[in-house]
C-alpha cells in the first residue's frame, strides 16, 4: 500500500479542474489518481459530441502534466479493478443525475463495496440537485414557472462560500507514466469547426458574452442572425464550466434575469429527467400516447427532408442545414424546426430528438428530450399540444432582415427582405418546394389532438 492515502478522482462531465468539489475532496483525502473512462456507451453519442470531450480531455490532461489515465471498458469493472490497483479506497466522483449515470453509479458503488472501497459523490452538474426542489407536500413540479421560483427561493451557494479548490500545481497527482494508460477515446475525422474545448477558452467567451452580449440577452436571445446568445451550451453539457459560477457573475438587471432563468430551464428538465427517467423517450403526460403519429415510408422520407435541410420551408432548411454544418443549432430554431417536425409532419419527436443528439456538440439528454416534449406537447405543461408554431411568421418575427436565411439557405441569397421568408413563386431554381401545406397540415394536427377526446382535456 502507499505510504500516502491514495483516492481516485473519476472524472465524466466535469472536465474542468478549477471550482472542482469533487476535486477538492479528492486532494483532502490524499493523493489524485485521476482516471476517465472510455465507456463502450459513447458510441451512441454522435461524433460533435465526442470530438468535443476528447479535446476537453486533452486540455485537462495537459493541465495537470500528462497524469491522466484512461481506461477502456465497462465503468462498472473497470473502476474497482482501478481502484484496487492503486491502492485507493475511495473513488470521488462528481454526482451524476442522468438515466444511465446514477444506475451506473449504483452498480459501481456495489462492486466497490465487495472490497471495502466506496464511491463518494461531491458536487453536481447542477446550481440545485435535481430532486432538492420541491413542493411543500414534496411532490415534485411539472411546469417551469413555480419550479423556477422554488428554484431561485433555493438560493444557490456561491463558490465563493464553498471549500477552495487547490490549484492543479499543488495538487500530488498520480497517473500516467506510473499507472499503466490505455490511451485517450479515438474520435473519427470530421469537417465541424468545433469550439475550443479549455477551460480558458470557456471563461473568455463567457467574459466576452458579460462584456458584449448580456444586456442585450432579453432583446436579442430569439434573434439567430445576431449574436445574441452566450455559445456557453458546450462547456455547461462536460463540465468545463460549471453553472454557479455564471450565476456568480449575474447580477439583477432584466437582462441578467432574462439568462439566469435560461439556466433554471436547464436544471428544471434535469429534475423532471431525474424523477422520471423513463421520460427520455417516453411521453411524460401518457394521455398523449394516444396521439397518431406517422411512421410508414412516406413518413421516413419526409424525415429525410427535413434531416436535410430540403423541406421547401426556409427557416427549417436554415437550422437543420447549420446543425449539420456546426454541430450547433439557435435555440428558436430549434423550437421551429422541432414543431415542423411533429405538427406540420406528424413524425414522432422521438425520431427529432435522436437526430438532434447526434448532431449537436452540446446534445444534453433531459434538456434535448424535454425540449422536443415541450413542442410536441407531451411534456411540461408549458407548451399545449394546440400551439402550433407558423414557421413563416418566426421566420419574419425573429430574423426579420433574412440574414440568418442568407447565412445557411444561399440559394435564396437573391430575394428581398420580405419574399425570402416565404419564397412561392419566386423561389429559385435548385430550392424545393414545400412539402407540405403548413396550414393544412396545422389544421391536421388540431384534428388528430381534438381526437384524443377526453384524454387530451
Amino acid at each position: 500500500m502507499p505510504a500516502r492515502p491514495r483516492a481516485v478522482l473519476w472524472f465524466r462531465r466535469d472536465l474542468r479542474l478549477d471550482d472542482h468539489p469533487a476535486l477538492a475532496a479528492t486532494h483532502a483525502h490524499g493523493d489524485v489518481v485521476p482516471l476517465f473512462v472510455v465507456d463502450p456507451a459513447f458510441a451512441a453519442a454522435g461524433l460533435p459530441r465526442r470530438g468535443f470531450m476528447a479535446s476537453a480531455l486533452q486540455a485537462l490532461d495537459e493541465r495537470i502534466g500528462g497524469a491522466l489515465v484512461y481506461r477502456h471498458g465497462d465503468p462498472v469493472d473497470v473502476v474497482p479493478a482501478f481502484a484496487a490497483e492503486v491502492g485507493a479506497d475511495v473513488v470521488i466522483v462528481t454526482r451524476d443525475h442522468g438515466p444511465y449515470g446514477h444506475r451506473r453509479d449504483a452498480a459501481v458503488a456495489a462492486r466497490l463495496a465487495v472490497d471495502g472501497r466506496k464511491l463518494r459523490g461531491v458536487g453536481s452538474n447542477y446550481a440545485v440537485d435535481p430532486g432538492t426542489v420541491h413542493k411543500a407536500d414534496r411532490s415534485s413540479y411539472s411546469v417551469f414557472t413555480p419550479f423556477s421560483k422554488a428554484w431561485l427561493a433555493t438560493g444557490q451557494p456561491r463558490w465563493a462560500e464553498r471549500p477552495a479548490t487547490p490549484r492543479p500545481a499543488h495538487v500530488t497527482w498520480v497517473g500516467h507514466p506510473d499507472v499503466a494508460c490505455d490511451g485517450p477515446p479515438a474520435v473519427e475525422p470530421h469537417e465541424i469547426q468545433l469550439p475550443e474545448a479549455t477551460e480558458a477558452a470557456a471563461h473568455r467567451q463567457w467574459q466576452t458574452f458579460l462584456a458584449d452580449g448580456l444586456d442585450q440577452y432579453d432583446a436579442q436571445r430569439n434573434q439567430p442572425g445576431l449574436p445574441g446568445t452566450s455559445r456557453l451550451s458546450p462547456y455547461l453539457r462536460w463540465g468545463v464550466l460549471h453553472p454557479l459560477q455564471l450565476i456568480d457573475d449575474l447580477g439583477t438587471e432584466r437582462p441578467h434575469q432574462v439568462f439566469r432563468s435560461e439556466l433554471a430551464w436547464r436544471e428544471f428538465y434535469a429534475d423532471v429527467l431525474f424523477r422520471r427517467p423513463d421520460t427520455a423517450w417516453r411521453n411524460l403526460q401518457e394521455k398523449m400516447d394516444a396521439m397518431p403519429v406517422d411512421t410508414d415510408a412516406r413518413a421516413r422520407r419526409r424525415f429525410a427532408a427535413w434531416a436535410e435541410g430540403r423541406t421547401g420551408v426556409p427557416i427549417v432548411d436554415a437550422g437543420m442545414r447549420q446543425l449539420l454544418a456546426t454541430g450547433w443549432m439557435h435555440n428558436r430554431v430549434r423550437m421551429i424546426t422541432a414543431s415542423y417536425l411533429v405538427k406540420d409532419l406528424h413524425l414522432p419527436w422521438q425520431w427529432g430528438a435522436r437526430h438532434f443528439m447526434v448532431h449537436l456538440v452540446d446534445g444534453d439528454l433531459a434538456s434535448n428530450q424535454h425540449g422536443w416534449q415541450w413542442t410536441a406537447g407531451t411534456g411540461t405543461d408549458a407548451a399545449p399540444y394546440f400551439r402550433v408554431f407558423n414557421p413563416y411568421g418566426q421566420s419574419e418575427k425573429f430574423d426579420p432582415d433574412g440574414h440568418y436565411l442568407r447565412r445557411w439557405v444561399p440559394e435564396l441569397a437573391g430575394l428581398d427582405d420580405r419574399t425570402i421568408h416565404d419564397p412561392g413563386l419566386l423561389r429559385p431554381d435548385g430550392y424545393p418546394a414545400p412539402i407540405v401545406d403548413h396550414a393544412a397540415e396545422r389544421e391536421e394536427a388540431l384534428r388528430r389532438y381534438r381526437s384524443l377526446g377526453g384524454a387530451a382535456r
